[in-house]
């Protein structure tokens, strides 16, 4: 990692610990129980003078050596500087600088590649790097998902019983062979043993069922513990979904091990063992985070990749789109979930590397096969009846439905989750999950449709009825003696079967209800997207059931008489079931276009995308009606992430100098001078500070802006110099000017830091309205805006500074009005009332008259003053 690699090249640990202690891909940090709030640790805390970030509390040893006898200037600094232009962990790329690294990095490799065939040839490398990238993400991503699958196959199937002809074979490959299982009990064969049937030697009577009881939920126990004990002790950031991570981790901040190696291996081991215990969570979401840990691993092959924090985010979204390719089977719905969900930049070439890459993982997984039905996902379905225009009410109720349960799942989950990290329960996290664990299987058992794995439980939700279902919902009965039979008779009434599932499935919908809420967040790989589904899917085949009742024993109503003819086949529920899966989902993530796609290549339902489109935009608007976050950009605000939401609008008026630190009762602005800083007094401006960046300005007296210095950066280029540049003193001039400045004969060797210096900052005036402050942040990925007047440099905007506005804002339940009437200014002339230019001195701060102690009088004569620090104002 960086901070290593700064080290082996001789950095003075000593000098340098707050970089050198930076955490890397292969440290871990315990978060269980903790609140991460970044809040306080994020480098745009670049004016934040109460608490110091990580790795902002430089210390410089006073360096030395003996003075130089000659005034001839080394520019050793000209050359590229080790460990300038990196991050540290917990900090937010630049991502204008990124991009200005590599097309720099593209204008060498082009100039020199006619230059021998070996440049031409690297040319060609670099040029395929992206597409070799992508192909090795696509094919971990691929093999991984087929393994995560096949293992957590089996071991869900292990707590019910064991194969004794091959231990590695599940229920249903156990029974493949066999020619002594019937039609009704297909999964039923000799090689087959349940523990009731091993341990006690019968499969029927109280004492079966007891000893199947408590072997489920011993196996769900274990299950739980194993993962949440290696998520704990060797990868805490493999627990949670990990979307909302990725989302910010796109966006451009740095949380370094979160995609590492450990983190990838305990992920892809506890994600089986979680779906394996039956807790009510997917293996879709953390999918998406295994991917990215692939296509982060695989990005260090490549310097075009390793070197360049916002290419490397490239990789990642064309990862994600892998991801939910092999998740759902859905390579298009892939690329479209990271163009709509999770990428922050998303150039054109990366569309068409996440849809190779979606497409490699997609071949990977097919090739595997690893549900034995030569499909992508479980719950493959065809329907072969059209729906018809009356059925839109339902699907609309269903989206309704969607809606409302995701505004109410969102709140609570985030109650509960703010209520786990506030008290002593969430400092005991293998304890809460155990709890959960217990609670699950307990309730889970008795019931079969919870019992049984929630992907099985969709497909069997999603399967139409015909003459090979053997399902309990398939217990119609027949016209003809009122018998059960299965036939493929469309209009039949439901059967004492059929009644008895709707009972079951709605004690199933309330226990997946609670239990979802509950176990999101845990100290475990959780994923959403399935239960969100399974808790629709239930919802859905109730309503569709109860459709096709009405148009049974009701067929002469208007709404069915026009459509319903006598005899044929008109509702299908299984396509209720799948309409209230996206629904529900939809409300939960709010996704739209990649949530229908997703779903129609998920059960080959394109036919049905118009009634898909109509649930998902229901739900979204119901829940849009509650709260327009969804769950993921709730918990990145509960977290604490430096997140700007691209969705979100800004609707209040306000002003850059609203916003910007310092404000009145803040310490003033600490700025550097081109070239009147000796070393000693840009240590002690570094030392004595926590800011992580300062202006350039000309001078004290011009205070006209010239660049723009990471702290980091500074650091870096001094110890630096020390090492391999003699004659660099204390008194030693540091100057950030082409030119050096003339000095005396006597004088030690200056320092020449210009090539760290920005010399195009972002600035916008202090009368800049902030929502297009805040679409420049958003569009443009800055760190920080310095703010200026008349040329004078008055403040700066940080990232966690537009972040605190907007929170202060959503306290609101209206816009705030003007505190500023745009026609009404009167600017301060750049001369006194005597005649004289008005002083300029190295600090200035910006602040307002107020009329009313709120600056909200209604009187015209409000104006602006910039106070000086002699008491005078500008």
């Amino acid at each position: 990692m960086e901070s290593e690699q700064l080290y082996h090249r001789g950095y003075c640990r000593n000098s340098y610990n707050s970089i050198a202690s930076a955490s890397s891909d292969e440290e871990l940090l315990d978060g269980a129980g903790a609140v991460m709030d970044f809040h306080t640790t994020e480098d745009d805390n670049l004016l934040d003078g109460d608490a110091a970030s990580p790795g902002s509390n430089y210390v410089m040893s006073n360096g030395g050596g003996a003075p130089s006898s000659t005034t001839h200037l080394l520019d050793f600094l000209e050359e590229p500087i080790p460990g300038v232009g990196t991050y540290d962990d917990f900090h937010t790329i630049d991502w204008v600088r990124e991009k200005c690294k590599d097309r720099e990095r593209h204008r060498k490799i082009n100039s020199k590649k006619k230059d021998s065939a070996w440049e031409f040839t690297k040319s060609l490398y670099d040029a395929w790097s992206g597409w070799l990238v992508v192909t090795l993400t696509g094919l971990a991503s691929g093999a991984l998902a087929g393994l995560i699958d096949i293992a957590a196959d089996w071991m869900n199937d292990l707590k019910e019983g064991v194969c004794l002809s091959a231990m590695w074979f599940n229920h249903e490959q156990c029974c493949w062979t066999s020619n002594e299982t019937t039609f009704a009990e297909r999964d039923k064969c000799p090689q087959w043993k349940t523990w009731a049937e091993l341990i006690l030697g019968q499969a029927e009577g109280p004492g079966s069922y007891i000893m199947n009881y408590f072997m489920y939920t011993y196996w769900a126990l274990s299950f739980a513990f194993l993962a949440v004990c290696l998520v704990k002790v060797f990868a805490p950031y493999a627990c949670g979904s990990g979307i909302p991570e990725i989302k910010t981790i796109l966006s451009g901040f740095i949380i370094r091990g979160y995609l590492g190696k450990w983190t990838l291996l305990i992920k892809t081991i506890t994600l089986v063992l979680a779906v394996a215990s039956g807790l009510s969570l997917g293996k879709e979401g953390p999918l998406v985070h295994v991917a990215c840990c692939c296509g982060n691993i695989f990005s260090y092959l490549f310097p075009k990749y390793s070197k360049n924090e916002a290419k490397k985010r490239e990789v990642l979204s064309a990862a994600s789109a892998a991801g939910v390719s092999v998740a759902f089977g859905a390579p298009i719905g892939g690329v479209l979930f990271s163009l709509e969900e999770v990428s922050y930049y998303f150039p054109l070439k990366t569309l068409w590397r996440s849809f190779f890459a979606a497409l490699v993982a997609a071949f990977v997984l097919r090739s595997i096969n690893p549900f034995g039905n030569s499909r992508l996902v479980l719950f493959y379905v065809e329907y072969h009846t059209p729906w018809y225009l009356f059925e839109l009410i339902p699907f609309i109720l269903l989206g309704v439905f969607g809606g409302l349960w995701g505004a109410f799942f969102i709140r609570a989950n985030i109650a509960w989750c703010r209520r786990r990290k506030s008290t002593r329960f969430g400092k005991y996290p293998v304890l809460e999950v155990i709890l959960v664990a217990a609670i699950t299987a307990v309730f889970a058992f008795p019931n079969p449709y919870t019992r049984q794995n929630t992907s099985e439980l969709i497909k069997e939700l999603f399967t139409d009825c015909g003459p090979l279902e053997s399902s309990q919902l398939c217990q119609y009965r027949s016209q003809m003696n009122g018998s059960k039979a299965f036939t493929d008779n469309p209009n039949r009434p439901a059967g004492p079967g059929v009644y008895a599932a709707i009972w079951q499935l709605c004690l199933a919908l309330v226990f997946k209800i609670i239990m979802t809420i509950f176990t999101f967040g845990l100290k475990v790989p959780s994923g959403l997207f399935i239960p969100s589904m399974a808790i629709g899917a239930i919802a859905g085949r109730i309503v569709g059931i109860a459709v096709e009742q009405l148009a049974y024993y009701h067929h002469d109503w208007f709404l069915f008489k026009e459509w319903c003819e006598v005899g044929a086949d008109c509702i299908t529920p299984g396509l209720y079931a799948m309409v209230g899966a996206a629904a529900c989902l939809g409300g939960v993530t709010r996704m739209t276009v990649s949530l229908v796609v997703i779903v129609f290549e998920l059960t080959g339902g394109l036919e049905y995308i118009v009634p898909l489109m109509a649930a998902v935009m229901t739900s979204k608007w119901v829940g849009d009606a509650f709260g327009r976050q969804g769950i993921y950009e709730a918990h990145i605000r509960l977290n604490g992430y430096p997140f700007l939401d691209a969705k979100e609008e800004f609707t209040h008026v306000t002003l850059a100098r609203e916003v910007m630190r310092p404000r009145r009762s803040d310490p003033p602005l600490a700025v550097l001078t081109q070239d009147d800083l000796t070393v000693e007094e840009l240590q002690s401006t570094i030392n004595e500070t926590s800011f992580n960046g300062f202006p350039v300005i000309v001078s004290m007296e011009s205070q006209r802006l010239v660049g723009f210095a990471l702290r980091r950066d500074i650091t870096i280029a001094i110890e630096n110099a020390r090492r391999k540049q003699e004659g660099i003193m204390l008194n030693s001039r540091v100057y950030f000017t082409q030119h050096a400045p003339t000095l005396p004969a006597d004088s030690p060797r200056p320092l020449k830091l210009r090539s760290i210096l920005d010399m195009s900052p972002f600035t916008v005036t202090d009368h800049t309205p902030m929502e297009i402050v805040v679409d420049i942040f958003r569009k443009l990925g800055l760190r920080q805006c310095l703010v200026t007047h008349n040329g004078i440099v008055l403040g700066i905007i940080t990232k966690k500074n537009i972040l605190e506005h907007l929170e202060e804002l959503k306290q609101h339940t209206e816009p705030l009005a003007a505190s500023w009437y745009y026609h009404k200014k009167r600017y301060p002339s750049s001369h006194g009332s005597n005649g004289k230019p008005r002083s300029r001195v190295h600090h200035v701060q910006l602040i307002r008259s107020f009329q009313d102690g709120r600056g909200g009088g209604g009187d015209n004569s409000e104006e602006e003053e910039v106070h000086l620090l002699d008491g005078s104002n500008l």
